[in-house]
């Protein structure tokens, strides 16, 4: 397992670097760049200001520049927000995110293992329609919806919690049950579908034979096999969530790394949106190489040599 880990980590260095070429590309083809506007400069502060941030240079000159920034943790400085690097904006918004990620992600696990488990145990009756009726409302209606309806029921109706932006753990209850939303469903959905595989595996049934009750059969016997979908899709979901929800953010006006990513691309600001991508890419790999090892954990039976 060790073995495997550290191929795992060398293999994460030439898929950042293949991301990071790709995005690097794909943002100098677009149309129009960081320093246009609508009113036009003149030639001499253009000129500065080109230099200055080394787009004067060929384009392979700037690649290579980028790479061996990167190459040294350094992203760059931010082309519109003066006097801060994207290292900056980073550490300063990924808090932020990964609070508001991790409490919905906590919450769509707990819930949705929940809801997916009882509804396989009482598998086609009338608890199992309505939960994944309920799964299914979750994965259709999206966030956009779902925060301004909880905004009008827990504000304006019932005014129990503060409408938005970064405070207390009132001010988080809205935002997390709309960013854990879909998961939820998600994962209800894909534990109902692994805990009915495992009711009917072999094992189960010997269980059953030697008397042991419902509970124990469902704890300790059929749990970690049908919660193995789950396991496999923690690892990009992980990745999303934590980094954080660009309509859920912008909802409850939360000072969190979506936001910047969403400002980066209207204002072609591209050293934050590379930033911002290089770091998604990078919480990508490291959550499913997480799901790999707590694979190995679920299931004795799976070894990766």
């Amino acid at each position: 397992m060790r073995a495997y880990i550290v191929r795992r980590l060398i293999w994460m260095v030439p898929t950042i670097w293949i991301v990071a070429s790709i995005s690097f590309f794909l943002i100098r083809a677009a149309p129009g760049g960081p320093f246009d506007a609508e009113r036009k400069l003149p030639p001499s502060i253009e000129e500065n200001i080109m230099r200055k941030y080394h787009y004067d240079e060929p384009l392979a000159r700037q690649y290579l520049r980028y790479l061996w920034g990167l190459a040294r943790l350094d992203l760059g400085p931010s082309l519109k927000l003066q006097g801060r690097s994207v290292g900056e904006i980073i550490r300063q918004a990924l808090p932020y995110s990964l609070v508001l990620g991790g409490l919905a992600l906590a919450a769509a696990v707990c819930a949705g293992v929940l809801l997916g488990s009882v509804a396989a145990v009482r598998h086609n009756t009338a608890l199992d329609y309505a939960t994944m009726a309920v799964a299914l409302a979750g994965v259709s209606v999206p966030t956009f919806v779902i925060g301004p309806l909880l905004i009008i029921v827990f504000v304006f109706i019932l005014r129990l919690l503060p409408v938005g932006q970064w405070g207390g753990p009132a001010h988080l209850v809205m935002p997390v049950l709309t960013l854990a939303a879909p998961f939820t469903a998600y994962v209800a959905r894909l534990t109902r579908a692994g805990m009915l595989d495992a009711l009917n595996q072999p094992f189960v049934r010997a269980a059953r034979a030697r008397g042991l009750g419902e509970a124990a059969i469902v704890c300790r016997h059929a749990f970690k096999v049908a919660v193995l979908p789950v396991v496999t899709y923690l690892g990009p979901a992980a990745a999303q969530i934590l980094t954080g929800s660009v309509v859920v953010e912008k909802i409850f006006n939360l000072p969190g790394l979506g936001r910047f990513f969403v400002n980066s691309a209207f204002n072609r600001d591209h050293t934050v949106a590379m930033g911002v991508a290089l770091l998604y890419c990078a919480m990508l790999l490291l959550f499913n190489l997480l799901v790999d090892i707590a694979y190995a954990y679920l299931d004795p039976r799976i070894r990766y040599e």
